[in-house]
């Protein structure tokens, strides 16, 4: 069986949030964010370890977090870099050596469901990359530098991407690595993998799987919980 990682980065700032202290700490459901992130993970049978890339500022707070809520599938908290790529190549190098299959997650994405995650994961296996994606519902315009439209991109070739993202090991840690070589700095994981010119596969993700940046995104995965019950 292969054998699959994860590496969630929570290094996130509260300044959006309005608090003065990393974003993932905030209650939801009076736990953590980032406590509801790692359960998911923790509870999907495929997973076999986690690794979390943190500030070394809250190391200590995560530790205990792991500690109290009886993770036992974190293998390690590793303090991250300048850049969010940074970070997640150091999560990649902590991962053991016996792992082959890399998802990596924000930690500020609590919503997805056990069920959801698994879809995905059975989906995921032919694919050397792939990412949870939905389509958009806006119209999406491409502007110049003055705020001129100079191209509406066609919607029904538009995405939205989400995490988890999921690579083969290899690869990924072949793409950190050139683009650390290089100077090359990604928006997110799955563009390392374009850049170095492999395909990426966009698979279904969820409308409720947001990334809590702001209040009204709490307030919306508040109400998104509380419907579940």
């Amino acid at each position: 069986m292969v054998k699959l990682g994860v590496v969630i980065p929570a290094a996130g700032q509260g300044k959006r949030m309005g608090v003065p202290y990393n974003k993932q700490f905030i209650l939801l459901q009076g736990k953590p964010i980032l406590a509801h992130t790692i359960a998911l993970f923790e509870q999907t049978e495929a997973v076999s370890e986690i690794v979390i890339v943190s500030s070394k500022e809250d190391q200590e707070r995560i530790a205990t977090l792991v500690r109290e809520e009886g993770f036992r599938k974190v293998s390690a908290i590793v303090v991250g870099g300048k850049e969010r790529q940074e970070s997640v190549f150091a999560g990649i190098k902590a991962l053991s050596p016996l792992i082959q299959r890399v998802a990596v997650h924000d930690g500020a994405r609590p919503l997805l469901t056990c069920a959801e995650l698994n879809r995905f994961f059975a989906e995921a296996e032919r694919y050397e990359a792939a990412i949870m994606a939905v389509p958009v519902k806006d119209t999406i315009k491409v502007v110049n530098d003055r705020g001129q439209v100079v191209q509406t991109p066609p919607r029904d070739t538009l995405r939205a991407v989400q995490t988890p993202q999921i690579f083969a090991r290899e690869l990924l840690e072949k793409a950190h690595q050139k683009a650390s070589e290089e100077g090359f700095l990604a928006t997110d994981d799955a563009a390392l993998i374009e850049w170095l010119g492999y395909p990426v596969q966009t698979l279904m993700g969820s409308l409720e799987n947001i990334k809590i940046t702001t209040p009204e995104d709490l307030d919306l995965a508040e109400s998104i919980l509380a419907k579940r019950g």
